[in-house]
C-alpha cells in the first residue's frame, strides 16, 4: 500500500504496534489491580496481601506473637511481610510486561514503559 513511500510504510507498522502495545497496557494495568500477591514472615505469623500494583490491601498478625518484649520483633515481621508482598506484586508485573513484550516481538528483558 505504501511501497513508494519508502519508510513511511514501516512507520505506519510501528505506529499501529504502538497502539496495540497501549491497549495491552492499560487491560494489564486493570488486571494487576485485582491480582493479589500475599507475602509472609516469620513462618507465617504475620503476612501482608497486596494488589498488583504493591499497594497493601490487608495484614494478618497471628495473635502468639504479641508479647509486650517483643515488640521490635513483631514491627520487624510486620514490615519483612509488606516487604515480601510488594516485591512479589513487582515480580509479577515485570512477568506480565514481559509475556506482553515478548508478544509484541520487542526485545527481550525490555523495561516498559519507557
Amino acid at each position: 500500500m505504501l511501497k513508494g513511500l519508502g519508510g513511511l510504510g514501516d512507520m505506519a507498522g510501528m505506529m499501529k504496534k504502538a497502539q496495540e502495545m497501549q491497549t495491552k497496557m492499560a487491560e494489564m494495568q486493570a488486571e494487576m489491580e485485582n491480582l493479589t500477591v500475599e507475602g509472609e514472615s516469620g513462618a507465617g505469623l504475620v503476612k501482608a496481601t497486596a494488589s498488583g500494583k504493591g499497594t497493601i490491601t490487608a495484614l494478618d498478625i497471628d495473635p502468639s506473637i504479641f508479647h509486650p518484649d517483643e515488640k521490635e520483633v513483631v514491627e520487624d515481621l510486620i514490615l519483612a511481610a509488606i516487604k515480601d508482598a510488594q516485591t512479589k506484586a513487582q515480580d509479577k508485573m515485570q512477568e506480565e510486561m514481559g509475556k506482553m513484550t515478548e508478544g509484541l516481538g520487542l526485545p527481550a528483558g525490555m523495561k516498559l514503559p519507557f
